[in-house]
């Protein structure tokens, strides 16, 4: 069967713009990974290269902004409309 619809791992909030938790599996993986390598990359930058922590958390930052982008529902502002709700 084919359809148009794409699967989300991330719904859109409520009330404002961008994404909540994750709603499927893989988005709670996504999420996992992104935090480990932020500790990771705070635990190996922060001591010796404040600013290579600046800089590796603006790439991680945007990386999940990205997946975001393509695996989550489309953004825009919201203000608690009932077409929201997860489903």
């Amino acid at each position: 069967m084919d359809t148009n619809e794409k699967t989300v791992w991330f719904t859109a909030k409520r009330y404002g713009w961008g994404w909540g938790l994750p709603c499927a599996w893989q988005g709670w993986v996504v999420l996992a990974v992104w935090l480990g390598l932020l500790c990771g990359a705070a635990f190996l930058t922060i001591p010796r290269h404040p600013a290579l922590w600046i800089v590796s958390l603006v790439v991680l930052v945007a990386a999940l902004f990205i997946v975001c982008l393509i695996k989550g529902e489309t953004p825009r502002w919201r203000w608690g409309d009932s077409d929201c709700k997860p489903k």
